[in-house]
């Protein structure tokens, strides 16, 4: 490092030398710089595991079975029953089954706030036209949701997709879409959750 004066007197503080024997020299330093190489080639160490570090891989994840609603506990009571109306009335029992779980989760005193009440949720309308005294009587509920879901099914070819719409949002919103499923959030969503059990309940059976 120098500091300097020139000819004119200006002060100069810089690294290199004056430019002329003219400068008064005030201050001179030199420094050598070393860049740090190291004794040992760090590539041509070998590998080797950390001490006392040993690895232990996770045990496999435990595969559980479906959960369906056939094999659920809470319709241990019911199946017997559902299963015999099933027969009698010419519905599938997993469909039956998936119904009744969306619809009240096996519950018989379940009452929504539209008024559906029972196993299978059957709106007064719906219970009168099929001769259900006691919404709230487990056979009774069965029988009549079965027999409307048989009436439904015949009236849409079999669709299942599009009975279920029916008996969530009543044959005449199916109708007025042109035999489609309605656009209703609730309607569609109820459709998929059914469906989605129905499947589930067949490859289990």
């Amino acid at each position: 490092m120098y500091k300097y004066l020139d000819a004119q007197g200006v002060l100069h503080l810089t690294d290199k030398p004056p430019p002329s024997h003219d400068a008064t020299m005030l201050y001179s330093r030199s420094y050598i710089v070393q860049t740090y190489q190291p004794k040992i080639n760090l590539d041509e160490l070998p590998l080797s595991p950390l001490k006392g570090f040993t690895f232990t891989p996770l045990p496999p994840p435990e595969v559980l079975p479906p959960a369906t609603a056939v094999t659920s506990p809470k319709n241990a009571d019911y199946h017997g029953l559902i299963t015999d109306v099933a027969t009698r009335v010419g519905v599938p029992s997993a469909l039956l089954h998936a119904v009744i779980k969306v619809e009240s989760g096996y519950n018989p005193n379940a009452t929504s706030p539209k008024g559906a009440v029972g196993l299978m949720q059957l709106m007064s309308g719906t219970a009168e036209r099929y001769g259900v005294t006691d919404r709230k009587d487990p056979a009774s509920s069965i029988e009549g949701g079965a027999q409307y879901l048989r009436d439904l099914l015949a009236m849409f070819n079999q669709d299942v997709s599009l009975a279920l719409a029916a008996y969530n949002a009543g044959e005449n919103a199916v109708k007025r879409y042109g035999n489609t499923i309605p656009p209703y959030r609730e309607t569609q969503n109820y459709v998929a959750s059914v469906m989605a059990i129905y499947q589930q309940n067949l490859s289990s059976m």
